[in-house]
């Protein structure tokens, strides 16, 4: 089965052509970074009205790089939620009109189960059951997995995920947008014995999140260190270093306990935050020594992207799963709602 995939769930247009018996066949994408830069934050009107723009010559694109026909495409997904709506429209307006024209079925797919499978599509894939640590956008979670669509939540965050603690803390310290990876590049040049954030809710029990009250320790640190004067650069990696340590611990020690807790020795670690290079070095470190593995996409596939939405729609259309005549997009989706599918044969899935 070959299909195409769509992803327009926020600031980023992505499309990809995945086959179930050849393995992603291409992707492109196109992020939105820029233009919402200035503004400091995605305003939803304006990622809505890029997807229109982007998406059409992005299809084009792949298909000539997959060497792919119109009618060669075996469905159509795309992703249905949860996101902008707008921008979900976009994608599912095009998906379900080409599916139409094409004489193929369509199917939405959740994003955060595109996330979490995304590190399916690499060479040496995690085999079920395992833990995953989901830290995109607005959502920091840690699931258990005993296959696809069996998911069970563990933890989450109660206020402010760590993506957008990191977009805020990056707003107090002047840096552009988005947040994350500025913060990284700034807290690398930083002293990381000079301040030490708490790290929220680890000395009680269970594996729910919390980083709003770490953004609040950074701001008073901030105004204490600047007093009367202007932040110095030294000042601002000092604390960058410090709430990125405190974040990256904080993650560590709730995966190590999720672990221990359900008896498992795989992690799966997928969303933007996965990136990050100090989490991924404190994981392996940390998991290493007790003999556990932890996965991750590819650096390509850790942001939003359509590969991972042709890959878990290829797993969920070779099950069976079709749009309905009622099919809508959902800018909230609890992944409970999910059902429980086998992986389809010939898929890169364990």
């Amino acid at each position: 089965m070959r299909v195409l995939g769509l992803e327009t769930s926020c600031d980023e247009t992505g499309v990809a052509v995945y086959d179930t018996d050849s393995g992603l066949l291409a992707h492109a994408l196109h992020s939105q970074v820029a233009m919402h830069a200035r503004y400091g934050g995605v305003v939803p009107e304006l990622a809505s009205r890029d997807h229109v723009r982007r998406v059409v010559p992005l299809l084009k694109q792949v298909l000539a790089d997959a060497r792919s026909v119109p009618a060669d495409i075996d469905a159509v997904a795309y992703t249905g939620g949860p996101g902008l709506v707008g921008a979900l429209l976009v994608g599912a307006t095009l998906a379900r009109g080409l599916a139409a024209g094409w004489g193929v079925p369509a199917l939405g797919v959740h994003h955060m189960e595109g996330h979490l499978l995304a590190p399916m599509l690499e060479d040496v894939a995690p085999g079920f059951p395992f833990v995953a640590l989901l830290v995109s956008g607005g959502h920091t979670q840690l699931v258990r997995v005993d296959s696809i669509g069996a998911y069970r939540l563990l933890g989450e965050s109660v206020d402010d995920a760590a993506g957008e603690a990191f977009d805020k803390v990056a707003k107090m310290l002047g840096l552009p947008y988005p947040g994350g990876p500025q913060v990284a590049a700034l807290a690398a040049d930083g002293d990381p014995q000079r301040f030490t954030f708490p790290r929220p809710m680890v000395n009680r029990p269970g594996l729910d999140f919390s980083f709003s009250g770490l953004k609040t320790h950074t701001l008073v640190t901030l105004r204490e260190c600047a007093g009367d004067e202007e932040l110095s650069q030294r000042d601002k990696a000092d604390i960058a270093r410090a709430f990125e340590e405190a974040v990256v611990d904080t993650l560590v020690i709730k995966c190590r306990r999720a672990l221990e807790q359900e008896g498992l020795s795989t992690l799966v670690m997928a969303g933007g935050v996965s990136a990050n290079r100090r989490l991924r070095a404190r994981l392996a470190d940390s998991l290493s020594a007790r003999e556990a593995q932890v996965f991750y996409p590819a650096p390509a596939f850790c942001t939003d992207n359509g590969a991972m939405i042709a890959y878990a729609g290829a797993c969920r259309l070779a099950a069976g799963e079709v749009d309905g005549p009622d099919a809508r997009v959902r800018p909230r989706w609890p992944m409970d709602e999910l059902t429980a599918i086998a992986a389809p044969a010939g898929a890169a899935a364990p």
